[in-house]
């Protein structure tokens, strides 16, 4: 297929995705996501497997691979013995709705996707840090339209007993270009943290999560 048709079936589709009633039933069909290649507008949420790429953990990287969309994953890298960087399937998507209108599916206005991860890490006698990186798109509802997108992003560092042992926030940003679907983002950050005696760096994971504290979030 030409590149134009294959342009013109990703619009055609991400539209379908957001405007149909069935969007429901795809909203609760994802997968648990850990620093793989998960993103196809055929299928946002089928699942790949582990990412492990340092040359992958930039911000151009990530957003390369988020609009190439073809659900492979990155190549591999520096992260044998890394942290797990992971999103829960309802920490990896963020619906914003109209005022009022939470759970309507066509008052959606976008959707925000986390679909890449990437990590590696630097590891120390007592400390790891990490690098991590996440890419995405924000898809355009019935009631979306062209222009700047900003969504809230949570991190949290945990051991094996849930222990949260650093945090970090941020916001995200694009822009839905006029006439397109979707809009794309990548974001590139470091955390550090403290190692226990007798654990090991692969013990903890570090949680990606959209935060939900914006009006409409649903």
């Amino acid at each position: 297929m030409s590149s134009r048709g294959q342009t013109s079936f990703r619009r055609a589709d991400a539209v379908v995705l957001l405007r149909r009633r069935c969007i429901s039933g795809l909203i609760f069909a994802p997968l648990f996501l850990s620093a793989c290649a998960v993103s196809s507008f055929s299928n946002p949420f089928r699942t790949g497997s582990e990412d492990t790429s340092a040359s992958a953990v930039t911000p151009g990287k990530l957003l390369e691979t988020a609009k190439a969309d073809t659900g492979t994953d990155l190549p591999g890298g520096m992260s044998a013995h890394c942290p797990q960087v992971v999103a829960w399937p309802r920490d990896r998507l963020l619906t914003i709705y109209e005022p009022g209108h939470v759970g309507d599916q066509l008052a959606i206005v976008h959707r925000g996707e986390i679909t890449k991860m990437a990590r590696e890490c630097q590891l120390y006698s007592d400390r790891v840090v990490v690098k991590y990186g996440f890419a995405g798109r924000v898809l355009l509802g019935p009631k979306g339209g062209p222009g700047s997108v900003t969504l809230p992003v949570s991190i949290r560092v945990a051991g094996s007993d849930q222990k949260t042992l650093a945090t970090d926030k941020m916001s995200i940003t694009t822009t839905v270009p006029q006439g397109e679907p979707a809009g794309y983002f990548s974001m590139v950050r470091e955390i550090a943290f403290p190692i226990q005696v007798g654990s090991r760096p692969e013990d903890y994971k570090v949680f990606v999560a959209f935060d939900r504290t914006q009006a409409g979030a649903g």
